[in-house]
Parts: C-alpha cells; sequence; structure tokens
C-alpha cells in the first residue's frame, strides 16, 4: 500500500547552499499530525505560526503545509508507521515539524522518533528551556534557567545495539566478554553504548558556533567520564579538541581561566568552555541554574537533562525541540512530550510545546520577527490566564479553555503586536 503525497502548489523548495538555507517566501514545509493529541496541538499550532508569519511578512510571505503520514495514520491509510514516501518528501523538502508519534515499551516496533533522526542523521537535538511569566513551576527562582541543550542523537542508547536475554547475540557478546576477563551475568540483556570521535566533535562543534551566533556565554560539556572513561571520557576529550583546534579565537577553557585566587576570568568577546559530571549538572542546573547557557552532552545524559530543565520551568507541555543536521540543512522540529492518548481528540490538550518548536523552526528559516511574534504571543496568552487544563489547575485564578480557544487567544495577542 502506498500513498501520494499532495505537494502544495503554491509552494516552493527551500534548498542548502554553502552552508546556508535558501529560503523562499512560500516554503514547503512537512507537518506529521502525530498520534494521540497530536492532530488536537498541530491543528492549534498551525493557526499560531501562519498568524505569525502574516503579521511579520506583512502578508508577504505563507508557509505552504505538506501533510505527511506517519504512526497510527500512516499504518491506517499507507499501511506502514513510517511511510517510505514521508521519509523521502522530508529528505528532499529539508524542513518538516511534528506532532508526538506513539512507542511501545519493553515491545514492538523502535521509535519512530529515534528512526527518523537516524535515518536522516539528524545528530543535533537541541532543546531550549527558559522560564515563561505565569507558568505554574516547583522553583522560587525559575527566571534564572536559561539554557539550550545539545543533545547527541545518533549514538550512546541511540544506536539501538540492544538484545535479549537469552538470544544468540546476547550470548555471544557475553563470551566476547568473558576473554577479556570481564564477567555478566547470564541472564543478562545486552546493550552496547558507541560514542565516537566524529559524532562527538560535531555535536560540540554546533553547541559553539550556536554560542558565537546567539551571544552565550558558556558551553558546558557533561559527562560520566569518571566511570565511563573511554566513551562518556572520550566524549569530553574529543569536546575539548574540537573547541581548542577549531574555536581558539573564540573560546576560553575554565582551566585557562580560572586566576590564582579561584575566580574565573572571561576575556570580553570569549566563550567559557567547561565540564561538568553528569549527576553533578543535575545538583548545580537546581542550585546554580545562572551559571549556565549551552550544555553539550551526550544522549542518554541529555534526555534526563532536557526534562529536568523542562520540569523546573513548567513541564513538557511548554519544551520545544529540534533535530537538525548543519552539514545537509535538514530539520525536524517537535513537541518533546508523548501522545497523551486519554486527551485524544478532545481539543483539551496544551499546544505550547508544538508552538514553541514552531518558532524554533521559523528561527531556523530566518524569520526571526515571526518566531518572536510566536513566543511572545504564548506568553502574553498565559499572563492573561486564560489557559489550558494543565495550566488552569496550578494557576490563582486562572480559566480553563480549549487547546484551540488558547491557540486563538496567542493569535489575538500577536494581531496586536
Amino acid at each position: 500500500m502506498t500513498y501520494k503525497i499532495e505537494i502544495p502548489k503554491d509552494g516552493k523548495k527551500i534548498s542548502f547552499k554553502n552552508g546556508k538555507l535558501a529560503v523562499p517566501d512560500t516554503p514547503i514545509i512537512g507537518i506529521i499530525k502525530g498520534d494521540g493529541i497530536g492532530p488536537d496541538i498541530t491543528s492549534a499550532g498551525k493557526m499560531v505560526i501562519d498568524a505569525a508569519v502574516k503579521k511579520a511578512g506583512g502578508g508577504k510571505k505563507k508557509i505552504a503545509w505538506m501533510e505527511l503520514l506517519a504512526g497510527d495514520q500512516g499504518a491506517a491509510k499507507a499501511g506502514d508507521l513510517l511511510p517510505k514516501e514521508t521519509f523521502d518528501a522530508i529528505k528532499e523538502y529539508l524542513v518538516a515539524i511534528k506532532g508526538p508519534l506513539t512507542t511501545p515499551v519493553g515491545e514492538g516496533h523502535r521509535s519512530l522518533n529515534v528512526t527518523l533522526r537516524q535515518e536522516l542523521d539528524l545528530y543535533a537535538c537541541v532543546r531550549p528551556v527558559k522560564y515563561f511569566t505565569g507558568v505554574p513551576n516547583p522553583m522560587k527562582k525559575p527566571e534564572e534557567l536559561d539554557v539550550v541543550i545539545f543533545r547527541e542523537n545518533t549514538e550512546d542508547v541511540y544506536a539501538g545495539i540492544d538484545y535479549e536475554m537469552g538470544s544468540a547475540q546476547a550470548k555471544k557478546i557475553i563470551e566476547a566478554v568473558k576473554a577479556f576477563g570481564k564477567n555478566i551475568k547470564e541472564d543478562s540483556g545486552i546493550g552496547v553504548k558507541p560514542i565516537s570521535e566524529h559524532a562527538s566533535k560535531r555535536l560540540v562543534r554546533a553547541a559553539i558556533n550556536y554560542a558565537i551566533a546567539y551571544g552565550k556565554k558558556t558551553v558546558t560539556l557533561v559527562h560520566k567520564g569518571n566511570i565511563m572513561k573511554y566513551t562518556e571520557g572520550a566524549f569530553l576529550k574529543w569536546g575539548y579538541e574540537a573547541a581548542k583546534q577549531e574555536f581558539k579565537d573564540k573560546t576560553i577553557t575554565e582551566q585557562e581561566a580560572t586566576q590564582p585566587d579561584g575566580t574565573i576570568k572571561i576575556p570580553d568577546g570569549k566563550i567559557l568552555v567547561n565540564d561538568r559530571i553528569a549527576d553533578s549538572m543535575f545538583q548545580q542546573l537546581l542550585l546554580r541554574p545562572s551559571e549556565y547557557s549551552v550544555i553539550a552532552t551526550t544522549n542518554l545524559n541529555g534526555d534526563y537533562i532536557s526534562d529536568a530543565c523542562a520540569a523546573q520551568v513548567g513541564g513538557l507541555g511548554i519544551a520545544p525541540g529540534a533535530n537538525i543536521n548543519y552539514t545537509t540543512g535538514h530539520a525536524l522540529f517537535e513537541a518533546t512530550h508523548g501522545t497523551a492518548p486519554k486527551y485524544a481528540d478532545l481539543d483539551k490538550a496544551n499546544p505550547g510545546s508544538f508552538i514553541l518548536s514552531g518558532a524554533m523552526m521559523l528561527e531556523y528559516l530566518g524569520w526571526t520577527k515571526a518566531a518572536d511574534l510566536t513566543i511572545q504571543g504564548l506568553e502574553k496568552a498565559i499572563k492573561g490566564k486564560k489557559v489550558t487544563y494543565d495550566f488552569a489547575r496550578q494557576m490563582d485564578g486562572a480559566t480553563e479553555i480549549s487547546c484551540s480557544e488558547f491557540a486563538k487567544k496567542i493569535i489575538e495577542e500577536i494581531n496586536k503586536m
């Protein structure tokens, strides 16, 4: 079973030349509605993104949306959870955005999110986390947290090298490890954690380039190199090498910046590159969040840290995400939370994560004014206290409204600006 993608007649392709996107006034952008609450939040998010683009561009710019199938809709309409046509379209048209897709736990098919990232080599998972005034959260000073996390997207646990207990593959690996003088219990499942110099350096390179482009003060390498010296520790080593060899005129290490009295002095125009052990970093982000701005880390560490940071400012409901290959120009933006199937088709869920991911997409396209309007519109709508149920139940004096109504409130705020 195949399906034919409807290419918008009024749209034009985005191209990638000399390391930069060339974006027409009517770019074709792929959109995957997703599963569960996906259709609700993508519909609401599209309205907001379109309104911001119209306002910012004076009606001269417009996104030509190209609907793509994946997940439950892919299975129902094309006989495949991730149809080849969808994958090929993202590859050809470079930029897409999606709602959440269902991933079985412990059995069933591999994560579609992971598959898309791996197959398109979207090596940088980029997750900005900052506080929006009025959002319920557990912190005394949530505004002190403003970080952008660069999480390596192709290796570590995302390599997917994972064998069931008792399988032939697991038994062979256990036997092979015994030859090196190490014992693994016979009833063990086996996972392999690869971390390469190539993937580590390009991830850190992307993080430093981002810090330079957006005037960030620090890039922190997060690792567990004190225990896993030749994977996590190697990531740390290669990260520093990339900073010193490729950005010598732009960066300074914490060791180089530390003065005899223990204070740190950063010369004007330099970015501080430092590192923190992963478990310590969780404490640092709670107790001293203002000291960090860009974080570069391995896959599993980045997964934990990005979700923990999101919790500090109100949760995944307003946490955006992007998966980017800065070498080819391919980028897939996404709501970072799950499908919440019990709220499917109820027009109830918070569309904030998808909307903010849309703002990231607009920024990636170079449409910064539209991106700013999107973010400001969301923040002003939250301040107005007419919000979706997840916020309303925690905010004094708030009125609960639907997902689509919340989008309309954001659009009202955009149109006032």
